[in-house]
């Protein structure tokens, strides 16, 4: 059966004959010493990714952008393959999962989470947040807690870049959406006790991750189509995406001010003096959907943050890593991990989420090709 589904990859253009990690090759260009393993390609739209200290491997399967579609995996090994077991279905456009304190596992899904308990032969979904806005353009849940135990939850804008206010000296959206909430929440029952605005100015973060160190790291995809606001912008390089370390009442520029405090066309007399400067540009629409701080157990190394471009263009669809000092501040260069990510029929690689595995091993989901990878040395 193995052989035979390796020669199924390797016909369709997905694998070549070679296997990585015991499992199907994908053909993409990696740092010498490593390739990049097909765990599954059976999944329905992946997004978020949680490895178990198990080894299994949790995946939620958004299954396109109609409500109430999606759904979450857990693959588990048998023999040398992953099989696919299904836990919840009827999920709406879930995309965040995270570990808890508690050990439970917490799911976002359009304005609101669930969680549950893994170890559960027949888990049950309890509902601990009903109230996120959801509305608009970014309505998805990413989320992360810190040390403490609080969460921190994006807002995603409902708009490209608050054009409905072009010129007026406040953006009325910004009070409620582009932006991280933090929920306090009371333990070992993990109980809901309220919430804050952490930070503003941050129009959809997708990508979250906390440090040792306790820094709050923000990847940020910024605007799209500048240049109809202004045609001297050139949009191919315009605006940068961001890492952004998250402070606490901090603002972030959104949707005033861009890249290193450069006005928005739609706002020219905001003063940008008073927004925090990106920790880290990157390249335009480079779309990062997912972050990952590697530890000494991983296979690359420690000191690292791992992020995937999950765009089109050219500077995405590729998945690449920055060297941090001990606070886990990110500095470039980037180091490729993946690229040339282009199947034989034209489509694009597209990175969503990465995580580390127990086994110091990365694993990525992609969307758009129904795939869970792994990256391993050789």
């Amino acid at each position: 059966m193995r052989l035979l589904y390796l020669a199924l990859l390797v016909g369709l253009g997905f694998a070549s004959a070679q296997t990585c990690a015991g499992l199907p090759r994908l053909e993409v260009s990696t740092p010498s010493g490593f390739c990049v393993g097909i765990v599954s390609r059976e999944l329905r739209f992946p997004r978020g990714l949680l490895p178990l200290p198990s080894g299994d491997l949790l995946v939620v399967e958004m299954n396109g952008w109609k409500a109430n579609q999606g759904s979450l995996a857990r693959l588990f090994k048998q023999g040398k393959q992953y099989r696919v077991q299904r836990i919840f279905s009827g999920l709406d456009r879930p995309h965040g999962i995270v570990l808890g304190p508690d050990g439970r596992v917490y799911v976002g899904e359009v304005g609101r989470i669930f969680r549950f308990d893994p170890k559960q032969a027949q888990p049950q979904k309890e509902y601990i947040l009903r109230d996120l806005p959801g509305n608009g353009r970014h309505p998805l849940t990413q989320m992360v807690f810190d040390k403490a135990g609080n969460l921190f939850v994006n807002v995603g804008s409902a708009s490209d870049n608050c054009q409905q206010d072009k010129g007026k000296a406040v953006c009325a959206e910004a009070a409620r959406n582009g932006l991280i909430r933090k929920y306090s929440l009371q333990w070992p029952q993990g109980i809901v006790r309220g919430w804050s605005v952490h930070a503003v100015g941050l129009r959809n973060s997708m990508a979250l991750a906390l440090h040792p160190s306790g820094t709050l790291l923000q990847g940020e995809n910024s605007r799209d189509a500048i240049q109809a606001a202004d045609p001297r912008i050139s949009d191919e390089a315009h605006p940068a995406d961001e890492l952004n370390v998250v402070v606490q009442g901090a603002h972030y520029g959104w949707p005033y001010c861009y890249e290193n405090g450069q006005n928005a066309p739609e706002f020219p007399r905001y003063n940008c003096a008073q927004t925090r400067n990106p920790t880290l540009l990157l390249p335009a629409h480079a779309a990062p959907l997912g972050i990952a701080y590697l530890n000494a157990q991983s296979e690359w190394g420690d000191g690292w943050l791992v992020v995937g471009y999950h765009g089109y263009r050219k500077a995405g669809h590729r998945v690449v890593a920055f060297r941090v000092n001990g606070q886990g501040i990110p500095s470039g260069p980037a180091r490729e991990l993946i690229g040339n990510w282009v199947f034989p029929d034209g489509k694009l690689g597209a990175p969503v989420d990465v995580k580390q595995g127990p086994d110091g091993k990365i694993y990525i989901t992609d969307d758009r090709n129904g795939m869970l990878l792994v990256f391993s040395r050789v």
